[in-house]
């Protein structure tokens, strides 16, 4: 992450630090699968289910990464920040760096469990895996379609979830943490992998995820953004609400 911001520090593009956590975090995982003394199946359901999510954002976000430009929220955290933008990224770098150290301890829990035979909960969690990861694919897609539309330029997604939520892509990424938590009920220490979605929860909607998102979308889509905020949910999907003025 040091080295990753030296490359930003130069190219004055923080883009890079998504790509390498999700790598992060799904090395960390295939290795307690690899390492873990608890019952092999389990282990190997978590190296295919963290594998597999980690191998797709990282696809998706390396391919952003090839089209050039910074986030719009790291963007947007440089010019508010100003000449303090360094100092404020190096913290940053650092912190994804902890918190993928601190998620993989999720690994740990379930890879270390001995209890054997599959349960209810595993198959709901698969599920609710699924339905995640479909979630979060259909997002990304619908935002590549409407973006790659010249026509719609300058103008709010509201296409397919994002007719629902103003950030599906980020509420399903949760709820795919939420998949693992649901793994972990009825195992030794299972209980604490709630706090890996309440932490994601806590950083995606009110630290470096929607509050960023949200300001350099005002500055770029104006009038147009605010009656999306008010017609639409910010993380939970609904239906849509007559915005006033609209």
């Amino acid at each position: 992450m040091a080295l990753a911001w030296l490359r930003q520090r130069r190219t004055r593009d923080a883009s890079l630090v998504d790509l390498l956590w999700t790598l992060g975090v799904g090395g960390a995982a295939l290795l307690q699968a690899l390492s873990g003394d608890g019952w092999r199946p389990r282990r190997v359901l978590v190296g295919v289910l963290v594998g597999a999510w980690a191998v797709r954002l990282a696809w998706h976000l390396a391919r952003r990464l090839r089209a050039g430009g910074e986030d719009g929220r790291y963007a947007e955290l440089r010019a508010r920040l100003g000449s303090r933008a360094d100092g404020w990224f190096f913290a940053f770098f650092q912190l994804q760096g902890l918190l993928v150290t601190g998620l993989a301890l999720v690994f740990l829990v379930l890879c270390r469990a001995p209890e054997a035979g599959w349960r209810v909960q595993d198959g709901l969690a698969v599920a609710l895996w699924l339905v995640a990861l479909a979630g979060e694919s259909a997002a990304d897609r619908a935002l590549a379609r409407w973006r790659a539309d010249p026509s719609r330029r300058g103008k709010t997604c509201r296409a397919g979830l994002w007719r629902y939520s103003r950030h599906p892509n980020y509420f399903f990424e949760w709820l795919h943490w939420c998949a693992y938590a649901l793994l972990g009920l009825g195992l030794a220490h299972g209980a604490w992998l709630w706090l890996a979605p309440l932490a994601m929860y806590a950083l995606v909607a009110h630290v470096t995820g929607i509050p960023p998102a949200e300001a350099q979308a005002l500055r770029s889509r104006g009038d147009d953004y605010r009656r999306y905020q008010a017609s639409t949910n910010a993380f939970f999907p609904g239906p849509p609400r007559a915005a006033h003025g609209a």
